[in-house]
């Protein structure tokens, strides 16, 4: 398996570093893992782009000192500060692409819980109402801690999420005005964060730890994206 670390020079470079690494896992077979923290921005979901607040959102992200980008898939806008807000993804093959979606997010979820509780915190399945970008796949410990998406295409799955480690307050505050400006439901007391629920507040701490989670047994050889 491989585990690619870091990060690439900017949010979009970061981003096509990922869709790369989903198509060398389809022409390989080989699975990747990476956990980093991705630059500080607002993703908007496309869902997002279509409300009539959406320009209004992109700005009170600019307000903030966060960067408004899209993805291209579905949900609601996250908030990563570009430190303390982990990405995670687990890149695997796969041979029909009708096949095996319930199993990586149980897999993937289970691994993410065990890795929370080696850290001290007791996250439970299931979110607080009116969360950040809400969805099945959540984990919550005193506020939601972690959001889990899918997305398959031709050969490779991707099962990634984000994990708030620290600064809720700060996430809460830009997400509280992103979402009232789309006007969409939420509840900035739903957002937690591990610190927040008694584990540690270093990323890297928690970064070490979901790494580990996420190989598994596998064998490893590790990579470095390099910021320029």
């Amino acid at each position: 398996m491989r585990v690619v670390r870091g990060r690439a020079g900017s949010v979009s470079a970061d981003r096509d570093a990922t869709r790369e690494l989903l198509d060398e896992v389809g022409d390989s077979g080989e699975p990747v893992v990476r956990v980093w923290a991705p630059h500080r921005q607002i993703a908007f979901g496309r869902r997002d782009a279509r409300e009539d607040g959406f320009a209004a959102a992109t700005a009170a992200a600019h307000d903030h000192g966060f960067e408004p980008v899209e993805r291209s898939v579905g949900g609601r806008a996250v908030a990563y500060d570009g430190e303390t807000t982990l990405a995670f993804a687990r890149i695997t093959p796969h041979e029909d692409m009708r096949l095996g979606m319930d199993e990586r997010y149980e897999s993937l979820t289970t691994d993410v819980q065990r890795a929370l509780r080696e850290l001290g915190v007791d996250a439970t399945r299931g979110e607080p109402a009116n969360s950040f970008c809400p969805g099945q796949h959540s984990l919550q410990a005193d506020g939601k801690l972690v959001g889990i998406a899918q997305r398959v295409t031709k050969g490779a799955a991707i099962t990634s999420g984000i994990c708030l480690v620290a600064n809720h307050d700060e996430l809460a505050a830009v997400l509280e005005d992103v979402y009232e400006a789309l006007g969409v439901p939420f509840d900035p007391a739903s957002v937690g964060s591990v610190a927040n629920a008694g584990g540690p507040a270093d990323p890297e701490v928690v970064r070490e730890v979901l790494e580990v989670a996420l190989v598994g047994d596998a064998g490893t050889t590790v990579e470095h994206l390099r910021e320029t």
